[in-house]
């Protein structure tokens, strides 16, 4: 094995000495596959849902009233900044995907998404359900951005600028699957790695793994699955983080869990699941969320991808009652797979 190097302190992706005999099962001429998935869906499909979304009733996102937890904006930015006050381990669920996630004294986010709709224009598309829970303005200095694939409510432009545009923002590492990296610089991030499943890299002294996730990707009227979806595996000295990204169930997270794991701590998506039919192959529901709990070996886990948008037929609130649910009937302590409130911070022992 060999590292391929970017500058000096960032090494790019461990790939091997030579290149494979074959393509990876998920390489596909123009792009990528779901190894073992027989039956993508269709534009058939995709009509099929939306002309039986129109007998039925989906709350909007001003029926919601997701109470904002009061938050500290001043301990997470000095959590373990300096030789005196030893760093915890936290999670702040900021909304949807987007989660702050603080580990060896440096501070990852997941998926940012701080703009007020998930769509590709401001005026249009899904808009939020809650405001996001802690401001870009009250983050800690980032060390690792790691964003899963490009729909937009996981690749957003106007955090991205953001992002790379505060003090700061230069140093910060964006770690994204094959093919996101053009969208990422050209909206100004300068320290960019493209990864592909398995692949590793160095930031900021944080161990950034892409891992198998079973979704697709598009984000244009034309051209699906032309670039990659992933999750990423993060380890700090003493503490391990999994983000599952975007998934269906069962996936590779058996796999996962058996390469990486143990993980002190996994977030896992509990919501866009409705319809099962449509949704199901690219979306867990909460009863297969407490299972990749168990696959990948987690400790603890968060909840995420719920109660920001509305982007499919469940209601925004059903997610952590079923999440609750699901876990009793495991057998698994309230503290062991939280469902928490958008700007709560969970400090973890």
């Amino acid at each position: 094995m060999r590292r391929s190097r970017g500058w000096a302190g960032l090494e790019w992706a461990v790939v091997p000495d030579s290149p494979p005999s074959r393509p990876p099962a998920h390489h596909v001429p123009g792009g990528f596959t779901n190894p073992g998935l027989s039956a993508p869906r269709t534009l058939g499909d995709l009509l099929r849902w939306r002309r039986e979304a129109l007998g039925k009733t989906v709350p909007p996102p001003e029926a919601y009233d997701f109470p904002l937890c009061p938050n500290d904006p001043a301990f997470l930015r000095g959590n373990g900044t300096t030789p005196t006050v030893t760093a915890k381990p936290t999670v702040t669920w900021i909304g949807h995907a987007t989660l702050l996630v603080q580990m060896g004294g440096r501070n990852v986010l997941t998926d940012p998404h701080f703009t007020a709709r998930c769509s590709p224009v401001p005026w249009a598309g899904p808009r939020r359900a809650a405001p996001p829970g802690l401001a870009v303005a009250d983050l800690p200095p980032i060390h690792l951005v790691v964003i899963s694939h490009d729909h937009f409510d996981s690749l957003d432009r106007g955090s991205i600028r953001l992002l790379a545009g505060r003090e700061g923002g230069a140093e910060t590492v964006f770690v994204v699957p094959l093919g996101l990296g053009p969208y990422v610089r050209a909206w100004g991030a300068r320290r960019v790695v493209e990864l592909d499943w398995w692949q590793a890299a160095d930031a900021h002294g944080l161990v950034v793994t892409a891992v198998p996730a079973q979704h697709w990707s598009k984000r244009h009227l034309v051209g699906r699955n032309r670039t990659l979806w992933a999750g990423f595996a993060v380890a700090a000295p003493g503490f391990a983080f999994l983000f599952c990204g975007d998934s269906g169930y069962p996936g590779d997270f058996r796999e996962i869990g058996r390469r990486l794991g143990p993980f002190d701590l996994a977030a896992i998506p509990i919501g866009a699941y409705a319809p099962r039919w449509f949704m199901g192959p690219y979306h867990m529901n909460p009863e297969e969320a407490v299972r990749v709990h168990a696959d990948v070996r987690a400790a603890r886990s968060v909840a995420m991808h719920w109660g920001t948008f509305v982007l499919t037929d469940e209601p925004l609130d059903e997610p952590p009652r079923r999440l609750a649910e699901a876990r009793e009937r495991a057998g698994l302590k309230a503290d062991a797979f939280r469902a928490l409130a958008h700007g709560e911070t969970w400090v973890l022992a």
